[in-house]
This record gives C-alpha cells, structure tokens and sequence, in this order.
C-alpha cells in the first residue's frame, strides 16, 4: 500500500510541474496530494473519498489534510483534461518498458440509474443519457467510456459521452492522432467515418482500421479482419477489469461528481497495468 501512496503521489506531482500547473501560495494542501487522495480511494476504498482523506491523515501521509467540504471542492475544481494527461503519462512510462504500435478503441456502458428509474434520476435529466446496451439487450441511462488501449492492456485515452450520442462523433475527441507514426488502431464498426481515417493515414499515418459492416464501401483483406477479432478482445478483458475494479453502485451527488468518478475508475486501471510493469 505505502509503495502505491507513494508511486501517485510522485507521478501526480511530476504531471504538474511538466504542465506548469502551480499551486496558490496561500495553500495548505498541495494538487498533487489531492489527485493523490481521490487514486487512493480508487485503489483501497471504493471510491470513498472521505475514507481515503481521513486515512491518508491520521497515517501521516498529508499532515495538512483539508476538511471534508474544502477537499471536494479542490476535487472539483481540477481540469478534467488533468485526468486525460496523467493517463497518458502512465501510458507514455510503461511504452518505455514495453513499445508498441498496436491500439484497440471500444465504448464501455456506465449507468448512473436503471431503465425503470430514469424520471427518478437527479444527476441527469436529459434523453440524450438513454441509450440501448446490445449485448445485455437493455437499455441504460448515463454515460458511455470511449476507451483506447494498448495491445498490452495499458489506457491510452478516454472520453465520457452521454449513452446515446453515436460513437463516430465522439471519434474525434479522442488524440488519435497523438499515437506514435506507424500504429494501427483497431475499433468497433460504430466508429466507421472514413474522412478521419484517410486524415489519420496522410497526415499522422496513423492506420485507423473499425470493423466493417457487411454493406461498407471499404473492406479489409480477411487476415486484417482476423487481427481485429485478436485485438478487441484485449480491449474486452480490460474493460471487464475495470468494471470488476469498479464498485457496483457509484455514490454521487452531482453529475459532476458521477464523472470524476467514472474517470477515476479508468486512471486506477492505468495505474493498476503500470504497476504490473515495474512488478514483472
């Protein structure tokens, strides 16, 4: 346990000064302990950030701890972009230990309520949260994780989206273009947009390959389409690892708060995968 306390407080606190990212004078509790406290709660108590904050300070750790109404609102106020970098710092580390060049982008289901209480729900309100879960032939009302991972299983980049927005328009979100020359991405037909991936060959070449429907303009050659079977189950595993590493039911109080959260969920994956690195 010290060893991954001490682990997220050191990457924490070297994406904050690679970003410039300075703390107030006045400040008794520095960003980096407090992105440190909400990885801790991830890691140990479900989520529970008031056990982590009351941990962390009666062992030491942060001698400085802010109360339990200061803390959420430092929560809150850190950019959510800094959750997006600190996984791709995560990300940036174990490719030195291990390179590769194969990527793999799926969309993950997160229910903030089930079906039958959608009129009851308080942290969204608006339709556009409902959306259809094929392979359990359900509906769901909350947001959809558009993750892309590393054929080793390490995070890459993530995006919330409300469940029902269609995957190609969240497609350009994502920093596809930020992998390394050479890769090949590997995804779900839902993201077929063939303007954005003749973009990614000619400007990045970066090959962006979704499986194809039966009726596609483009289609692979068959030991292209064998590789995309191999790779999205990688994806697959590690989407069922986070929801296993996942509590079952995500206390929040605002939408806000659902989605750090839910985001959470995706950094202690990728910190869980590097650990696995420097452990092997």
């Amino acid at each position: 346990m010290e060893n991954q306390i001490i682990t997220s407080y050191v990457l924490c606190d070297e994406l904050l000064k690679q970003l410039g990212y300075r703390d107030d004078s006045q400040c008794h509790m520095s960003t980096a302990e407090v992105l440190t406290t909400a990885l801790v709660a991830d890691f140990f108590f479900g989520l529970n950030f008031e056990a982590a904050r009351v941990f962390l300070h009666e062992q030491g750790y942060i001698p400085d701890m802010l109360s339990k109404s200061q803390f959420n609102r430092r929560l809150h106020a850190i950019p959510e972009e800094i959750w997006q970098w600190l996984v791709s710092l995560l990300f940036q580390a174990a490719r030195a230990l291990d390179p590769t060049i194969s990527f793999s982008l799926d969309s993950f289901p997160v229910a903030a309520c089930d079906n039958i209480r959608i009129k009851h729900c308080r942290l969204y309100h608006d339709e556009i949260f409902r959306g259809k879960f094929s392979s359990k032939r359900r509906y769901i009302y909350g947001l959809r994780i558009h993750l892309v991972l590393a054929s080793t299983g390490q995070p890459v980049d993530f995006c919330l989206a409300p469940a029902s927005e269609h995957d190609a328009k969240v497609l350009k979100r994502l920093h596809l273009e930020d992998l390394p020359p050479g890769s090949d991405v590997y995804g779900d037909s839902g993201y077929t947009a063939y303007d954005y991936e003749d973009l990614l060959n000619d400007t990045e070449h970066v090959r962006f390959r979704p499986l194809r429907k039966r009726n596609s303009r483009r289609t692979f050659p068959a030991y292209v389409e064998f590789v995309q079977k191999k790779i999205r189950q990688g994806v697959e595993v590690a989407g069922s690892l986070m929801q296993r590493r996942r509590p079952a039911h995500l206390h929040a109080v605002t939408a806000r708060g659902f989605e750090l959260k839910v985001a959470l969920c995706v950094v202690g994956l990728a910190f869980w995968n590097f650990q696995q690195y420097l452990t092997t």
